[in-house]
């Protein structure tokens, strides 16, 4: 039997950054985020020859051990398939180390800003509670796999990835001390939904980037008490309850002007957020239609997003591929991790 699992990757739409500690735990802090139908793949099978084997297929990076005699450590690389077997292994296997085949690949590339990284995490652990019929619902493998990657693999980040890419939909999230974490769904008109998506240009900068250094950066910022950063993340968990009630209401003049309102409020908390190239970018984007502009995830790189009235977002894409980069097309998605079972 071969269990197969997929989690959908995340667009932040504000309030990104307050799900990070120290400040979600003095503060609480609130983010607004959307999946999209672009996923991380987890694969999870018998092995034939009674060997251990990480695959991570997109990058062409393979592990083998010999689980009778090697014990399964998280350095080196692979740390994300690695991280989750053994932290399934230690908590309900007993610590056995069964001879499996798992498998990964992602629609997006690592640093892409759509949460790619733990988006991966949750679709592994997905494939794993469906594999041994684990008793764990949406809560518990959001928090497991928050808890796998941050604290066992010690990557830095927030918690709002997780949560998105496990629950999936248009969620408004509160983030507060012990790791307490209530989500929101939202019921979106149907007309909304559908004008967002059409409103929404996705840009590849062409540049991955590490989310870690601009995190750490934030949370520093944070915990040596750095005023104007504090009041900078302040107003990004205020543009998350504002965004959450545009989208509800359908108001798109005040989800544009919260988008941007948030993305400057962004580039307050770290000084690495943006650069030349995604100022560029931006201000080409106003040049030609768009509304609103921010960067999807910590910032840095990765991907743009840019609102615009539909009528203009042919004219847009065309002056965003001119830079080179590309866009990616992609539709909303309702359905959270989902795993399912192939004999």
């Amino acid at each position: 039997m071969t269990t197969r699992a997929r989690a959908p990757l995340r667009l932040g739409l504000a309030g990104g950054g307050t799900d990070v500690s120290p400040y979600c735990d003095v503060y609480g802090g609130n983010v607004m985020n959307v999946t999209i139908d672009r996923y991380a793949y987890a694969l999870v099978g018998p092995s034939a020859d009674n060997r251990l084997r990480f695959n991570a297929l997109d990058v062409g990076i393979r592990e083998d051990f010999d689980p009778s005699k090697d014990t399964v450590t998280v350095d080196g690389g692979l740390q994300l398939l690695k991280g989750v077997y053994s932290r399934v292994s230690r908590d309900f296997l007993h610590g056995e180390q069964p001879p499996l085949c798992v498998q990964t690949f992602s629609d997006a590339p690592p640093g892409s800003g759509l949460g790619s990284s733990s988006t991966m995490v949750v679709a592994l652990l997905q494939a794993f509670v469906e594999h041994f019929s684990l008793p764990l619902g949406e809560y518990e493998v959001a928090h497991l796999a928050y808890d796998i990657e941050r604290k066992d693999l010690k990557l830095a980040g927030g918690k709002q990835d997780q949560y998105a890419a496990t629950f999936g939909g248009f969620n408004f999230m509160e983030f507060y001390g012990n790791d307490r974490v209530i989500v929101n769904p939202l019921r979106v008109k149907d007309w909304v939904w559908a004008e967002l998506e059409a409103s929404l240009v996705l840009y590849f900068t062409g540049v991955s980037r590490a989310s870690a250094d601009i995190i750490d950066q934030q949370s520093r910022n944070v915990g040596e008490k750095n005023q104007s950063s504090i009041d900078a993340m302040h107003r990004l968990k205020q543009e998350a309850v504002q965004m959450k009630e545009c989208v509800l209401k359908g108001d798109l003049r005040g989800l544009a002007a919260t988008l941007q309102a948030g993305w400057e409020a962004k580039k307050n908390t770290a000084t690495s957020v943006s650069n030349p190239l995604i100022d560029r970018m931006e201000k080409l984007a106003f040049q030609n239609g768009a509304t609103a502009a921010k960067v999807s995830g910590a910032g840095g790189g990765g991907f743009m997003m840019f609102l615009c009235a539909p009528d203009q977002r042919i004219g847009l894409t065309r002056a965003l591929l001119d830079q080179g980069g590309s866009v990616l097309d992609f539709h909303f998605t309702q359905q959270g991790a989902t795993s399912w079972r192939v004999i």
